[in-house]
């Protein structure tokens, strides 16, 4: 909490919560709580990767079977399929790499991303989804895009998307997949 509080001093219209596995906790009923005690805090709307991760699918209406990218231990992964469950949404795979530390979240290589992207994807998966702040997927997500023909979402992307379009902002930006550039 005391980054929010030096965050509050700016005195911003709305913020972005730079994190994820903490928002997908406890389901949908977790990131409801969490929300509105943040928002509470905050006396302005605050912007969750998972919330963002919810909207961002729905923008693209009627996906169902998702498969799911995270940097996660199991624990961390067991949450967030619940999350997207509660929602409605079918994880049909997920691909976690169990990454020891932050640190080596933010390594994982562009190279090994694609390769995940090739791995996860099937005939069954209409969107892949990538959690983790940490993780640096915006730009081979919508590469990724290109040549599996169905939307790839980085979550940073997503909360981005999000914090935008809540804020009535619906500038098209293209280059970082078909969310930003579409919707």
């Amino acid at each position: 909490m005391l980054a929010f509080d030096a965050v509050l001093s700016c005195e911003p219209d709305s913020i972005i919560l730079g994190m994820s596995a903490e928002t997908f906790w406890d389901g949908n009923g977790g990131t409801d709580t969490l929300c509105k005690r943040l928002e509470d805090c905050a006396g302005e709307p605050v912007t969750m990767g998972s919330d963002a991760s919810i909207a961002a699918l729905r923008a693209y209406r009627g996906i169902k079977n998702i498969a799911v990218i995270t940097p996660y231990m199991p624990t961390g992964d067991e949450q967030v399929v619940r999350f997207f469950s509660d929602y409605g949404f079918n994880v049909v795979d997920l691909k976690e790499l169990k990454c020891p530390s932050l640190v080596a979240i933010a390594q994982v290589s562009g190279d090994a991303l694609r390769l995940i992207l090739r791995q996860i994807d099937s005939d069954k998966v209409e969107a892949i989804m990538q959690c983790g702040t940490n993780l640096c997927v915006a730009a081979v997500a919508a590469e990724g895009e290109r040549w599996l023909a169905k939307p790839v979402i980085a979550i940073n992307t997503a909360t981005y998307w999000h914090a935008l379009r809540s804020n009535g902002i619906t500038n098209k930006i293209p280059g970082y997949g078909s969310l930003l550039a579409n919707y």
